[in-house]
């Protein structure tokens, strides 16, 4: 499964902004009033499980089934939450992966909208130090790995590209809880 991330919007609350600066309202989006202590409880439970019943939900944080099912789909429509089926990339025959550092030149934004569209690509982030960019891809091989690199360098205005590539998964985890 591949998801798709605009750099230009929010990941989530407050965990990022839009390149090019702070648009107006993005104060807002950082400290969003749906955060109340319980949609944090609501999240912390769905960051164990995100199957979990929201009856069950309901007797953690002391609200109706229906109570918790509606909280939880304003905090998705908010763009606050996602649920979503986190898949084992090894498993779906992804036998390569890799993190893969971009120095670029020109116009950020449109070197992502190139990026995005470009198959392989799981994650793209600007980011602060030694690389402008960075980019996780899943690929079947190495040889699909390498084509994949030579997509990206081929990309106006990608000046330089150095891959990490991950030798083993020792942890991943999601449940980075809420603030």
């Amino acid at each position: 499964m591949r998801v798709q991330h605009d750099i230009r919007e929010p990941f989530a609350a407050g965990v990022s902004e839009p390149l090019g600066g702070d648009p107006a309202g993005a104060e807002q989006r950082r400290t969003p009033s749906l955060l109340d202590d319980t949609n944090k409880a609501i999240i912390r439970e769905l960051q164990k499980n995100g199957r979990k019943p929201y009856g069950a939900i309901g007797k953690v944080v002391g609200l109706s089934e229906a109570a918790v099912r509606g909280r939880v789909q304003r905090l998705v429509e908010a763009g606050i939450i996602q649920i979503v089926a986190v898949t084992d990339p090894i498993q779906l025959g992804y036998r390569r992966q890799a993190l893969i550092g971009v120095n670029t030149s020109g116009d950020l934004d449109a070197i992502a909208d190139r990026l995005r569209e470009t198959d392989g690509i799981d994650y793209i982030v600007a980011a602060a130090g030694r690389f402008d960019m960075l980019l996780e891809v899943f690929t079947a091989d190495d040889d699909d790995l390498l084509d994949l690199m030579m997509r990206i360098r081929r990309i106006p205005g990608v000046d330089h590209t150095e891959v990490f590539t991950y030798l083993r998964l020792i942890e991943q985890r999601y449940d980075y809880g809420v603030r």
